[in-house]
């Protein structure tokens, strides 16, 4: 129990993403659409709370405030984000850039994550080796872009994160069993 305790950030944080995996390789278009909709629809909230806001307060302060630009703003782009979802899909190659850094990055946490424990000498250090050599790899696939349509690329995207999740899984497990070795 003290071990779930302590580890439940890390087993949500891997169960989100196994979850966001399976959803990205079932429907991949689908779910994109339904995340850009709702993400504009939180947008349409906001901005419908700022423009409010900015009338229901003291004008100098509202002046100073700006919230009606940041209102309207907002009403714009989830006005967008919902009407037009398809746009962001077609503009993904830019986002799976950015997608492709983010992996890299995770990878270059993960190699620190295996020369600690090679340096503290735990054991086990090609576990989390493996892990950060299969974030890195995602990595440079996803940043050279060898795919020509979105929809294989949301699928190794999500294959991707459901083995990252299972692997990192493994590492917290094995880690938990050198705890309680030493």
């Amino acid at each position: 129990m003290k071990f779930l305790k302590h580890n439940a950030n890390v087993i949500l944080l891997c169960l989100f993403e196994a979850l966001i995996g399976v959803l990205l390789v079932v429907d991949p278009i689908g779910f994109t659409s339904g995340i850009i909709i709702a993400f504009g629809i939180g947008l349409l909230f906001a901005g419908l709370i700022c423009v409010i806001g900015y009338f229901r307060s003291d004008p100098i302060e509202a002046a100073l405030k700006g919230d009606l630009v940041k209102g309207l703003s907002m009403l714009l782009a989830g006005g967008f984000c919902v009407l037009r979802p398809t746009w962001f899909i077609a503009a993904f190659p830019v986002l799976a850039i950015l997608y492709g850094v983010v992996i890299l990055v995770a990878g270059l946490c993960k190699v620190q994550w295996t020369v600690d424990t090679l340096r503290l000498k735990t054991g086990r250090w090609f576990l989390p080796a493996i892990s950060a050599a299969v974030s890195i790899i995602c990595g440079f696939l996803v940043l050279s872009n060898p795919f020509e349509t979105t929809l294989i690329l949301w699928m190794f995207t999500g294959i991707s994160l459901i083995v990252e999740a299972a692997l990192d899984v493994v590492v917290l497990l094995f880690a938990r069993k050198l705890s309680k070795e030493q």
